[in-house]
């Protein structure tokens, strides 16, 4: 029998994937314990629930009327220190109580000790009653029978599909001229997607962060409830995809970042970016380079001379509010250096540089490694390393940079010249002392240099 669970776009769970919100529904409800006589040196931050000085004997006998029930007490070993007391499964459970602006006894935060009470009831009573059935959520998920694509919906985008042979220039062979489609060879084939059209699927993991879900919610990836009062699952930031904590670790690296999460270029990581504009790199990436090599080639000092950062924060915003209908051109901005300082700037604020922290030490090693072959041969293994999109990146930023010195006697920049200038920006290290940022800087601008001169090479 086939799962049918959406209706008009919307995420519907089975009636079967109910059973988590019926125990929801049954668990104890909070009852506060008041004080009646006054307690000194009551906190501020809590009510008549607050008891002051008991021992834990005093508070069982005190909760043991019903389930559900909770009083706040000061810790006699401890003072100062303050415990949550909680009868649940007819015995009194204590919980460290913290303050800092919102009442938590774990990872969560609550505006107040009733919604904090109310939240671990539901919490207690659910994991004891259906533990095993909890354990168990993971195996077979209704995701791997809806698939990804299915729950978010995603459009086609047909600006990125293949051209037909007859969008190539040339003549347009005859209605019945079925011999001039199979004289099309693979290679013919292939030379009529336009590289701008291949777009590879890059493989990119979800950014799951803590989420409070309104009203009742069920995970997309096992369909069962979130259960609790708040912060009930994570959301992926970058496509919406809403699952429990633990299903989070078993979700499939297939993220696919949708424009509605990702509102900006700069400063987002490449490969969401990419992702979420189905291109092979990032858009201001390809727009800058061809604007350079459109009109800039032969600038002296292109990329070493700074254009004026007032108009570089504007192809920013440019960017970051009309993506790739920016306009960049020579009538928008006359000095070239804008532009080089825009491409720079992107590269700079990437939060994961384009050769990866991960991938960083690796180069370092390459560099210093004093035969050039060996450091060839190195660097082309430490580029293996680097995610698809960041490596496709790096491949057309250096096949450009290479173009660049071929018009050195103009412009005056050499790949060395180049290598000081794009060391820095391409290669952050994270957390190094000053010493050792310091020596690493020759060693940034030797594998820039090598990437540009054997760019032909390695990719």
């Amino acid at each position: 029998m086939a799962l049918n669970v959406f209706d008009h776009d919307e995420y519907r769970p089975p009636v079967w994937k109910s059973y988590l919100y019926q125990l929801q529904q049954e668990a104890p409800h909070p009852r506060r314990l008041t004080c009646t006589c006054e307690v000194d040196n009551r906190p501020k931050y809590y009510g008549r629930e607050y008891h002051g000085m008991i021992s834990r004997e005093e508070a069982d006998q005190l909760l043991s009327q019903a389930e559900g029930s909770y009083l706040i007490r000061e810790s006699q070993r401890q003072p100062g220190t303050y415990t949550l007391a909680l009868r649940f499964g007819n015995q009194t459970r204590n919980f460290r109580l913290y303050h800092d602006g919102k009442h938590f006894v774990g990872e969560k935060r609550f505006e107040s000790i009733h919604d904090l009470v109310t939240d671990g009831l539901i919490t207690l009573y659910i994991e004891t009653k259906a533990a095993e059935y909890i354990a168990k959520m993971t195996i077979n998920p209704i995701y791997e029978h809806v698939g990804y694509t299915t729950l978010n919906q995603e459009p086609t985008l047909k600006k990125h599909l293949p051209l037909s042979p007859e969008a190539v220039d040339g003549p347009t062979p005859a209605k019945g001229d079925h011999n001039a489609e199979e004289r099309l060879t693979s290679l013919v084939r292939r030379a009529t997607l336009r590289e701008s059209d291949l777009v590879p699927k890059y493989e990119k993991v979800h950014n799951f962060k803590v989420h409070t879900f309104r009203g009742p919610h069920w995970c997309e990836y096992c369909a069962n409830f979130m259960w609790g009062l708040i912060a009930q699952g994570v959301k992926c930031a970058d496509c919406g995809l809403n699952v429990h904590k633990q299903c989070s670790k078993v979700v499939p690296n297939d993220c696919q970042p949708d424009l509605r999460h990702v509102k900006k270029v700069y400063s987002c990581d490449l490969t969401t970016l990419v992702k979420a504009h189905n291109t092979k790199r990032p858009m201001v990436v390809d727009m800058c380079i061809q604007e350079l090599e459109a009109r800039g080639l032969q600038s002296e000092g292109l990329y070493r001379i700074s254009g004026f950062s007032e108009l570089i924060e504007d192809v920013k915003l440019a960017f970051d509010r009309d993506g790739e209908k920016a306009d960049i051109s020579s009538s928008a901005y006359e000095d070239i250096n804008i532009i080089t300082g825009a491409l720079k700037l992107y590269f700079r604020e990437l939060p994961i540089p384009l050769i990866t922290y991960d991938a960083h030490p690796r180069f370092i090693e390459a560099a210093k490694i004093a035969d050039p072959e060996k450091r060839l041969e190195s660097i082309h293994e430490a580029l293996k390393l680097l995610p698809p999109a960041h490596c496709e990146t790096l491949r057309y930023l250096m096949a450009h940079l290479k173009r660049v010195t071929q018009h050195e006697k103009e412009n005056l920049m050499s790949s060395e010249n180049l290598g000081i200038v794009f060391g820095p920006t391409l290669m952050r290290a994270p957390e190094l002392d000053a010493m050792t940022a310091l020596n690493d800087i020759r060693y940034q601008r030797l594998v820039v240099e090598t990437l540009i001169t054997h760019e032909d090479v390695l990719f």
